[in-house]
């Protein structure tokens, strides 16, 4: 056990590396790609520290050129699910007794690799499997996942500080025990770092991990056990497996020892899990502790007052980034009819500037959706709007797969604000406007928190600060994460905790010590210095 209160290095966000032509950091993360491309990976599954190869495989492709194949990885039956239970249970021994700073130094550790020497390795993964610009790529898999690593220490320390008050008599204070048994992690496609910090953050506090990465980002995710190899997580502590989503959970949840999910994806899934951990809660040995976030139908709403270039350029890179695939993405916007025709000449205008095309064309803004699934899904919603009366596309339309599952960035006009696309997540480079009446500003407010099942992000556009604050207060429930002449997207750790409401999760913050605290189990320590030896209290005297 260590000897002292320890500080750990503050906390600071990770700088974001430009990637100018010339930078060395752009040369390095081009090579990185070309090698990437140029090559193929076999991704085992990783139990109790060794790598399994089953032989049951499936490929990986870049979606942006999809009959290009870069890499395998093995699938899992329901005997390795249960072996990474059991060696995670046994690896718990030891893992939850290691003293707090060793813990830390690993996923601090883990940090500098990912700033150092695998910043070049885990962008180009991110760019090439999940198709991110190189911009994207590094606000996510290298700044945001650093981030998580460091501030979760600091989190974590600051949590073990908060101790009760004690008297003369007695002294009070609290462990912040890891969760009995093990934890779940299911992690989504579309962030690299979010992929790593579901599983080290309640590794981090003492937790072991059974984590299933998505199929769609396994490459990434291979990068991401070799930084925790390399960093020394023990074998044992996070053990990965993919496969059939529902046999894995299934396995996972129907253990005893099952004691926490922490998930980011599907809303529907998500409530699925949720169906089965309560159906299953007699058997388990304590009661699980369950986090997600999901989906998003998130908002722009702007005032009669408001800058119309602002409001155009946080509908392009709110909706458009990373092809709509954020959570946090823009896909509704709603525009006072005296701002719209300067609204939409500056959206027309940067539209049309807007290549698309592989990442590895750094003047690409826009690459391809993720896989084939979602590129059918978002084409068939477009198909509908160009035959509905109801609404224009009077930007982009078009759509081929013919060699990558590309989207152009569409904007559809709408005089129906309960028209489908304005209700429905769709995870893709669509934003449908609705144009309101000047002196509806308050009644449209009303309209966008009873439009949608979601409760994840929006942003209010206003120089008018009643307005401002007329948003924030009618809008109170209809955003966890609320942006004020701001993209409803791009939250940073230690400065916006991210989470939502409603059907979009259970709000626990990503990013902060209030998600850490749902992976610890308090116990609190009571020692009296002097015990009685009289059980007579004065009142009986």
């Amino acid at each position: 056990m260590g000897k002292g209160f320890f500080k750990v290095p503050v906390a600071q966000n990770e700088p974001v590396l430009s990637y100018a032509p010339g930078s060395k950091e752009r040369d390095r993360v081009l090579e990185a790609y070309k090698s990437m491309y140029n090559s193929t990976i076999d991704v085992p599954l990783l139990i109790n520290g060794k790598k399994i190869t089953t032989g049951n495989t499936q490929t990986v492709s870049p979606p942006h050129d999809h009959q290009h194949i870069v890499g395998t990885y093995h699938l899992a039956n329901q005997s390795h699910v249960e072996e990474a239970i059991s060696t995670a249970l046994e690896a718990r021994k030891t893992w939850s007794q290691m003293p707090w700073e060793q813990r830390a130094g690993i996923f601090l550790r883990a940090a500098e690799l990912i700033a150092g020497p695998y910043r070049a390795k885990i962008n180009a993964a991110t760019m090439m499997a999940q198709s991110k610009t190189v911009h994207q790529a590094e606000i996510d898999a290298a700044c945001e996942f650093i981030d998580f690593l460091r501030f979760n220490v600091q989190f974590m320390t600051e949590i073990y500080s908060d101790q009760p008050q004690s008297t003369a008599q007695a002294w009070n204070r609290i462990e912040y025990r890891p969760l009995e048994g093990f934890t779940y992690a299911v992690t989504p496609f579309n962030f690299t770092a979010i992929a790593g910090n579901l599983p080290a953050c309640m590794a981090l506090m003492g937790n072991v991990v059974v984590w299933k990465p998505s199929d769609s980002q396994v490459f990434s995710a291979k990068i991401i056990m070799d930084i925790f190899e390399e960093a020394g997580v023990p074998p044992g502590v996070i053990n990965v497996v993919f496969g059939d989503p529902v046999m894995i959970s299934e396995t996972v949840l129907s253990s005893p020892d099952f004691s926490g999910l922490h998930f980011t994806g599907s809303t529907f899934v998500f409530k699925e899990l949720w169906k089965q951990i309560g159906n299953n809660i007699h058997n388990y040995k304590t009661y699980p502790r369950i986090v997600g976030e999901t989906g998003g139908k998130d908002f722009i709403v702007a005032h009669p007052s408001a800058n119309p270039k602002q409001v155009a350029t946080g509908i392009v890179r709110g909706a458009f980034e990373f092809q709509g695939q954020k959570c946090s993405a823009a896909s509704r916007a709603y525009i006072p009819k005296s701002l719209w025709s300067d609204v939409k000449t500056s959206l027309l205008e940067d539209i049309s500037s807007i290549k698309m095309g592989s990442p590895e064309d750094l003047s690409n803004f826009m690459t391809a959706v993720i896989h084939e699934g979602s590129f059918d899904k978002i084409a068939s919603y477009i198909d509908r709007a160009k035959k509905d009366s109801e609404v224009e596309i009077i930007a982009g339309g078009n759509y081929d797969k013919s060699k990558g599952y590309f989207i152009e960035p569409t904007v559809i006009l709408t005089t129906n604000p309960h028209y489908e696309t304005m209700c429905t997540e769709l995870f893709g480079p669509v934003i449908t406007v609705y144009i309101y009446e000047d002196d509806a500003f308050e009644d449209t407010l009303h309209l966008i928190d009873q439009t949608s099942e979601y409760a994840l992000t929006g942003a209010v556009f206003s120089k008018d600060r009643y307005a401002a604050a007329t948003a924030t207060q009618i809008l109170e429930n209809s955003a966890g994460n609320f942006y004020i002449n701001d993209k409803p997207t791009g939250a940073v750790v230690g400065q916006q905790p991210f989470g939502g409401a409603r059907a979009s999760g259970t709000n626990d913050k990503a990013g902060s010590a209030q998600n850490l605290l749902r992976w610890v189990s308090p116990r609190l320590i009571k020692e009296t210095f002097v015990s009685p030896e009289d059980y007579k209290y004065p009142f009986l005297d």
